[in-house]
């Protein structure tokens, strides 16, 4: 970084003429796109794109994950003027990235919430260009599974969170997000055989086939082992991850709905997540952000932190 980049960057979110390369605008300041990309809804030149989904009617708990995409943005500033660490390549300087702001919805209509995701996700999916999408709480990956598998055919599904969310749900109508992964492997849109669940501390018995490597299984035999065990279910299968915040312990993100404690600490899973490069990802998500739980801003810097790494997943095996 040179002073002259320093003194002179200011609001590139919407100056900026390259979707590639750093960003080194003062961090407490300008207008804060998702790693200082460009907003656009032109995603003509983008390779991958981040949006937002501030959607948090489905919570069983406490609210305020509305606010999760917002607060993830402004946290991402912080990564801005370095690359990624702990990768051999700078994803924010290899691909065109585009922030493709927030999903636009009806709050007093819930009901519908689902096809505009899926509409929304698809809309992106169709620009020949891959998303991840910032939360929002758990249901909003529902249809944003449906947008990829429509895309992609089924895909494994690897799952970072204190709960599995594959209560059962007799009733689809229903939008609840303890629920998605049973809806999603009722309607065939996840692989069971490849997916893998990690950091669970909470019971439910049946896994619907899928593996779980819970959190006390994580502490005992290290993300090493945990990275090994993860490439050999999902194997060479197309895979979408999706990441609750709260698969970590609480005392690494207190600013999430539905707390757990003996969770993951936050070394662990960025750990976890370096290693499974090489990992076919077509997309991802992070969510139950919920800055009103989150005093010093904690779980949105580790939110921020977890999407540059899903971004950073999706390009390694697109170099």
């Amino acid at each position: 970084m040179s002073l002259e980049d320093a003194q002179n960057e200011v609001d590139v979110a919407f100056t900026r003429d390259e979707m590639k390369g750093l960003a080194f605008e003062n961090t407490f300041a300008g207008a804060t796109s998702f790693l200082r990309r460009r907003y656009t809804k032109d995603l003509t030149h983008a390779d991958i794109a981040v949006t937002g989904i501030p959607f948090d009617q489905a919570v069983t708990n406490r609210p305020g994950t509305r606010l999760g995409p917002r607060a993830i943005r402004e946290a991402s500033a912080l990564q801005t003027p370095e690359p990624p660490y702990g990768w051999d390549y700078d994803v924010m300087s290899t691909f065109a990235i585009a922030d493709y702001g927030d999903m636009a919805f009806d709050y007093a209509a819930p009901v519908e919430i689902r096809d505009r995701i899926e509409r929304h996700i698809a809309g992106i999916l169709a620009q020949d260009c891959a998303v991840v999408t910032l939360g929002g709480d758990h249901s909003i990956t529902l249809p944003i599974l449906r947008a990829h598998v429509a895309k992609h055919g089924p895909l494994a599904l690897i799952q970072f969170d204190a709960h599995t969310d594959s209560w059962e749900n007799p009733d689809p109508t229903r939008v609840d997000h303890g629920t998605f992964v049973y809806t999603a492997v009722e309607e065939g849109l996840i692989d069971t055989a490849h997916s893998v669940q990690i950091g669970i501390r909470t019971v439910n018995e049946d896994t619907l086939g899928i593996t779980v490597i819970d959190a006390p299984e994580v502490h005992d035999i290290g993300p090493n082992a945990v990275v090994e065990r993860i490439k050999s279910v999902v194997g060479d299968a197309q895979a979408y991850l999706t990441f609750d915040i709260d698969g970590l312990d609480p005392a690494f993100a207190p600013g999430t709905g539905t707390p757990v404690w003996g969770g993951l600490t936050s070394a662990q899973a960025a750990a976890i997540l370096r290693g499974l490069k090489g990992t076919i990802i077509v997309g991802g998500d992070i969510v139950e952000v919920s800055p009103p739980f989150d005093p010093t801003g904690a779980t949105a810097i580790a939110g921020a932190h977890v999407a540059v790494e899903i971004l950073s997943l999706w390009g390694y095996t697109r170099r």
